[in-house]
């Protein structure tokens, strides 16, 4: 059986309710809206069932508008790896790769070239609502590179391989560009120059942190104890120069809840406030021992923003103040 993830299904329910479509009208026609939390997909043709019935119901459009509803967050930790590629383009690779983590309906393929690019998705429309997905599925990429890069990008041309609706207003407002239909292929085209529109939030360490969280997610691994330890020590120490992180910051880099990063650390005896003392007395002594910076620069480096907090857990975790450390060479 083909299976959507629940959140997508979810995004659509949401949007419709916000465009004015009662609970009530949804379960009538047997489309659960309750309890969706405690599971993690949908049958496809259930997923194809209710494009079917929004647009019928809400009229011509509602894909496209529920994809310009989505934000990066609404894919998870795929999503969470896309705000840290290093160009926009990026996130069409890790399609190709990983996007069975939302859905083993699609197929996505890239061909660059010197001018223009064109993402393809194969997934053809044998249902209308094969095809309504393909239309969300376009609209949420368009919102996604502009999330990416902070800017307006737009395709050049979309394509697809169904039918147009009666009315293309929505359609227009989220691609900005000519929308065809009746066409061989599902074509998503851009400039490739927009493409390689380096993204906001590169972050090179972050990334590759989360890619592996994703390859391991697609293979259906779960993190050991000792994993996620030295994920979120890691994590901690790269942000320690910008001050304390908080276990949310990190919990949505790891693709969890702060309540669900807390439970895994807490079943295996760790807490979050340890692991981040732990790392500031260790960066501290390293720093005092093996380098000539001061003792601000010391405190900075640790995640404090006044000297005196630093000496006075300084003090606390050795039982000397910096200075003194530093003067006896303590190992």
């Amino acid at each position: 059986m083909h299976y959507i993830s629940i959140s997508l299904y979810r995004k659509m329910i949401d949007q419709a309710l916000s465009e004015g479509l009662s609970k009530e009208m949804l379960r009538a026609n047997s489309f659960p809206v309750d309890g969706l939390g405690d599971i993690q997909a949908v049958p496809a043709e259930q997923f194809f069932g209710l494009h079917e019935y929004l647009d019928d119901t809400l009229g011509p459009g509602f894909a496209a508008r529920v994809g310009q509803a989505m934000k990066i967050d609404d894919y998870g930790v795929l999503g969470l790896s896309w705000r840290t590629c290093s160009w926009a383009g990026e996130i069409f690779d890790r399609s190709e790769r990983y996007f069975r983590l939302l859905s083993d309906t699609y197929l996505f393929k890239v061909e660059r070239g010197p001018e223009r690019s064109q993402i393809y998705l194969y997934r053809e429309p044998l249902r209308r609502g094969i095809g309504l997905s393909n239309e969300a599925t376009f609209s949420a990429a368009v919102v996604v590179l502009r999330a990416m890069t902070e800017t307006g990008i737009s395709p050049v041309s979309v394509s697809f391989q169904h039918g147009p609706p009666m009315v293309l207003d929505s359609h227009r407002a989220a691609f900005k560009c000519p929308v065809l239909f009746n066409q061989p292929y599902n074509i998503l085209t851009y400039r490739t120059e927009d493409l390689e529109t380096r993204t906001a939030k590169a972050d090179a360490s972050i990334n590759a942190f989360l890619m592996e969280r994703v390859a391991e997610e697609t293979d259906g691994l779960e993190l050991h104890a000792h994993k996620i330890v030295a994920d979120v020590e890691y994590l901690i120490q790269d942000a320690l120069p910008s001050g304390i992180p908080s276990i949310s910051d990190l919990g949505k880099h790891m693709g969890m809840s702060a309540r669900t990063l807390t439970r895994r650390l807490s079943e295996h005896g760790f807490t979050f406030r340890d692991l981040v003392q732990k790392n500031q007395q260790r960066i501290a002594t390293e720093l005092l021992r093996q380098s000539d910076s001061s003792v601000a620069e010391v405190a900075f480096q640790t995640g404090f923003s006044e000297q005196s907090a630093f000496n006075r857990a300084f003090k606390r975790w050795t039982g000397v103040s910096p200075l003194e450390y530093r003067k006896s060479g303590s190992l």
